[in-house]
């Protein structure tokens, strides 16, 4: 399957940053995960899963789905994402 010129910008963008694409994986096969847990999963901060969960956010790769609770949001993949993740090797 041929990729488009746009997702491979977005591959490049989560490769090149561990963070992002721990973040990614961790959150691939369908998992709904609070940051606590995707720090665990990634091995990253805590302190650091709230930015890049941020940055992917913003490319619309993760989606918040209870964004009004201040603690213990759920966080996804987008179909966006899913597809990327999936486009990603080691």
């Amino acid at each position: 399957m041929q990729l488009s010129d746009e997702m491979l910008k977005e591959i490049s963008y989560i490769k090149i940053s561990k963070y992002r694409t721990k973040v990614m994986k961790s959150l691939d096969e369908g998992e709904v995960l609070i940051p606590t847990q995707i720090a665990r999963n990634s091995d990253i901060r805590p302190n650091h899963i709230s930015k890049v969960l941020a940055e992917l956010k913003a490319h619309e790769l993760v989606e918040c789905i209870n964004p009004e609770v201040r603690k213990g949001r759920l966080y996804r993949l987008t179909d966006k994402g899913d597809e990327l993740v999936k486009n990603i090797d080691d």
